[in-house]
């Protein structure tokens, strides 16, 4: 019986000292991004996030973005969807012409246009893929961050 409580004790603390597979790809997926534009993966995802926005495809797209999803910089409305949105907004041409355009690496995202990389006040809209779980998945589209209130 002893023997058989030491075991277990032995099995508990070696099991413990083990490193769970999940948090190392959780720290390896905060490295900021190599540029992915030309990884077969990414441009695989793109051609299904821009059919999608072409033909306004909920239930698609909403398969394709995180679930955190940023679409604006203040709180939504009670009942309004990223979907109504872009509808009331009429953001889809926008959507639409942003994933046309080159994607660059920006931290933990690919984003659209370069310009967000390249040109420091860009103001414009701005979209941003990131990787979750080893998937690509569409994180925000958001125009530029709004003018902080003098103090």
């Amino acid at each position: 019986m002893t023997f058989r409580l030491l075991l277990c004790a032995l099995i508990s603390v070696a099991f413990a000292g083990c490193q769970a597979p999940y948090k190392k790809k959780d720290a390896e997926d905060r490295k900021p991004l190599k540029d992915q534009s030309h990884d077969q993966a990414f441009q695989a995802f793109l051609g299904r996030l821009k059919i999608a926005v072409e033909k306004r495809d909920i239930q698609m797209l909403a398969s394709l973005m995180t679930n955190d999803f940023g679409y604006r910089w203040d709180a939504a409305p009670q009942a309004e969807s990223v979907f109504d949105f872009w509808d009331h907004n009429n953001l889809w041409p926008e959507l639409a012409k942003l994933l046309r355009q080159k994607f660059v690496p920006n931290d933990l995202y690919m984003v659209s246009p370069s310009q967000v990389v390249t040109q420091s006040g860009y103001s414009g809209y701005r979209v941003g893929m990131r990787t979750v779980g080893g998937s690509w998945k569409f994180a925000y589209f958001v125009p530029g961050e709004p003018a902080q209130p003098a103090q």
